[in-house]
């Protein structure tokens, strides 16, 4: 036994699973760069270099302070395409149909009206009694609160920082409408808000988006003349209130819809640089460039605008000193986005006002949010009246009703508009892929050469729409290369790599060159990039470190006579990454917007070293190097061709349904949260990233037992790749997909072969 024991560790160091590497003990540069001599960990110096890049980024565009259209702004909030005015009033809804309670001059009720795509908003409206209303007014509360709440209505939680503003504007002759918002509570592990947020992301929508849609369509109820249930006309004119997230949602509704007469934001307004360390729902992409909140109000003046301060809705969590979450309030869940609502101090709003120019914005400081000098004021500038018989001179002003309805029903009330949402998103998911083809209706596909010209628009978009731009790396620096010695084996040597992009931003990896090759330039050989997944490192993709997912194959293509680059791409760190995309989404980019650049320089780098055939670069990633292998060649020219390992699939399911069967895949409900692209779904999904790619050569390897998706969502989405490539430009030999049993790993079988075939280099004598 002993004997079979000593034989088989003798096999294991002959022919071990991954290669066996030690250190180069005297370190050497390559020649024709300079010595890399900085110490310590590199991967991560270069992340944090890219975060130092992107809070110079933000900085720099919050001094521009553009300026954007209400066009723009309805963009960014993913308004849906399908929205359309609303055709009905308000409709009763609840037990019998009748109200819900009265208060000292007014009657309350449940309410429905239609939004957008046959969807339902609801809430509590609160008419006067007999008399014809002064105004109306749509009175949005924090996430947080029930509509209840802003009328005084049991349970009514008393240490809230708001006033039952809503019962007192009904006290003085107004027409109130509170709507019901999404919540923040945990579901999936996550705010609420998240969850429904990711998810229309994706499909180029925010949930911000849809709560401003009930109220316009709310408006529209309004202008209709004889809106309310008791058939009252008013003035015409309507306003919009709101606190937290309902101040938030009033700002964006007014600067949208010139009907708006006014609006009261309140525990709200202020500078947004710091938009990125809010929860995921706050995300608007491309905010910062045109819509700082300053840029929002300019939509909204010369109509009237007050802005109260003073008091913040405190919610979220926030990592501590040790990188660990740290809760604020219960339900931000351990897969949700750290972050925290920002509070103002009086000096910061005063700031942000200061920036809008010109004069019409009042700033009142109270000490509880919709006291009644701040929406009496609102209401002046709009030029309504109250009678001073109207206003309680005694007392808190208002009475609270006695509902019909309990807690139970408050809560299915919102879940029904939780479901809503999530309905609707399911038809834009579904809706989806014909928004794309459409995207594709000019691209000509009667010859190779016409094809080219015709998918460069397609490109363009993809670049500055999709992944977004960076004017400041749009030129690359002087590379400035510095390299060391770092590995070296039976059949390979490798270096260290370091180059400058611009200023802050880097890019690291590990060069790995075939024993015995010319350095001169007498001999040329073909390059592959070979790139990590997520939280991988360079070092994941040479040897036995992450062997059981990346087979070492930058080492063992290099021992089959190619040259091979394994860079560090942004994606390690946990949240450290994660929130540079946060970062990124606020001035219209993504992490991709970096790493183009940072490749675009690697490539260029490669091209150049004299023993390289510049015209024969390829891209090979697993994982979320994969996803890198459908983002980064399509706007590197350098690549030649490009192979997608345990990743192709059909990304915008993947990412954006919310069925059974796709949340066992899904990103949806995963501690991911950085992962969702905006508006992929009216766009890009994978086929149309390989479209972009097309002609040069595409591959898929695919393990069977590789939980990303599931087989049929990959070959779906494959087929119309091998369509575009063989039936319809005669291209069949470029593109191919690998089915092999296995996980989610390197296969090294025939992406081997493809490699050697594109790249035209001999494989291995058999």
């Amino acid at each position: 036994m002993a004997g079979i024991c000593m034989c088989a560790t003798v096999l294991a160091q002959e022919n071990p699973a991954w290669p066996l590497l030690k250190p180069v003990t005297e370190k050497k540069a390559l020649p024709g760069t300079k010595l890399l001599e900085i110490g310590g960990d590199l991967s991560i110096a270069m992340v944090e270099g890219v975060d130092r890049f992107l809070d110079a980024e933000i900085a720099k565009v919050m001094q521009e302070r553009g300026q954007g259209t209400r066009q723009d702004l309805a963009r960014i909030l993913g308004m849906p395409r399908d929205g359309k005015p609303t055709e009905n009033g308000f409709e009763h809804t609840g037990q019998r149909w009748g109200p819900i309670g009265k208060g000292r001059n007014y009657t309350v009720r449940n309410v429905r009206w239609k939004t957008i795509g046959g969807t339902e908003a609801s809430g509590l409206l609160f008419e006067p009694d007999g008399v014809q209303p002064l105004v109306d007014i749509i009175a949005l509360p924090d996430a947080d609160q029930d509509p209840e709440e802003l009328g005084g209505i049991e349970p009514w939680d008393k240490s809230q920082r708001t006033h039952p503003y809503a019962a007192e504007m009904a006290l003085a002759g107004c027409r109130v409408l509170v709507p019901v918002l999404i919540k923040r509570s945990e579901h999936h592990a996550m705010p609420m808000r998240e969850w429904l947020h990711r998810v229309a992301w994706e499909l180029g929508r925010t949930l911000a988006g849809y709560e401003v849609h009930k109220i316009l369509a709310a408006v529209d109820c309004f202008r209709k003349g004889n809106a309310g249930l008791s058939g009252r006309s008013t003035s015409g004119k309507v306003a919009v209130v709101g606190w937290g997230e309902g101040g938030r949602l009033a700002l964006y509704a007014a600067a949208l819809d010139e009907r708006l007469d006014g609006a009261l934001v309140s525990g709200y307004f202020g500078p947004r640089g710091r938009v990125w360390d809010e929860p995921a729902d706050r995300t608007v992409f491309g905010l910062l460039r045109g819509h700082p909140d300053a840029g929002i109000a300019r939509l909204i003046l010369p109509r009237a605008l007050v802005i109260e301060t003073g008091h913040f809705p405190d919610y979220g969590f926030r990592l501590d000193a040790g990188g660990a979450p740290q809760r604020l309030r219960t339900g931000a869940g351990k897969r949700g986005k750290p972050g925290k609502l920002l509070s103002h101090s009086l000096e910061a709003v005063r700031s942000e006002v200061a920036r809008i120019g010109g004069e019409g914005v009042t700033i009142q400081a109270t000490q509880r949010a919709g006291e009644r000098k701040s929406w009496l004021g609102l209401l002046e500038k709009m030029g309504v009246k109250i009678p001073p018989g109207n206003l309680s001179t005694s007392g808190p002003g208002w009475v609270p009703v006695k509902p019909l309805q309990t807690p139970e029903l408050i809560g299915r009330r919102h879940m029904q508009q939780v479901q809503a949402i999530e309905r609707h998103n399911q038809r834009a998911l579904i809706d989806s892929e014909g928004v794309r083809n459409g995207l594709f209706r000019e691209v000509k596909l009667d010859s190779v050469q016409n094809y080219e010209g015709s998918i460069a628009a397609l490109r363009e978009q993809f670049s500055k729409e999709v992944i977004g731009e960076f004017e400041s790396l749009q030129k690359l620096a002087a590379a400035n290369p510095q390299t060391r010695s770092f590995q070296e084996g039976p059949k390979t040597i490798s270096y260290e790599v370091m180059l400058d992009v611009q200023g802050e931003v880097k890019a690291y990896g590990i060069l790995t060159l075939p024993r015995g090759m010319k350095l001169d330039g007498s001999e040329k050989r073909p390059v592959v990039v070979c790139q990590h997944g997520l939280e991988g490192r360079p070092q994941s993709t040479v040897g036995e470190q992450d062997h059981h997912y990346y087979k070492a194959f930058a080492t063992r293509l290099a021992e089959r006579g190619f040259v091979t680059f394994a860079p560090q791409n942004l994606y390690l760190g946990q949240d450290l990454f994660r929130i540079l995309q946060f970062k990124a989404n606020a001035v219209g980019c993504t992490l991709f917007s970096v790493m183009v650049p940072q490749h675009r320089q690697i490539t260029d780098w490669l091209a150049d070293l004299p023993f390289v055939d510049a015209d024969r670069i390829g891209f090979y990633g697993l994982s979320y190097g994969g996803k890198s292998a459908m983002r980064i060649p399509p706007l590197v020219d350098r690549y030649c061709l490009s192979i997608c390992s345990a990743d192709f699939n059909e990304w915008v399911w993947k990412n954006a349904a919310t069925d059974p069967l796709a949340l066992r895949h899904s990103y949806a409900n995963k501690g991911e949260y950085e992962i969702f692209e905006f508006d992929l779904g009216g766009t890009f999904n994978y086929f149309e990233m390989a479209a972009l790619i097309c002609p040069r050569p595409f591959m898929v390897e695919r393990g069977h037992f590789d939980g990303v998706a599931p087989d049929k969502t990959v070959a779906y989405e494959f087929a119309k790749v091998r369509f575009l490539y063989a039936a319809r430009l005669g291209l069949g030999d470029r593109t191919e997909i690998e089915w092999f049993v296995g996980p989610h790993t390197i296969n090294g079988g025939k992406t081997y072969e493809f490699l050697h075939r594109h790249l035209e280099w001999p494989g291995p004598a058999k």
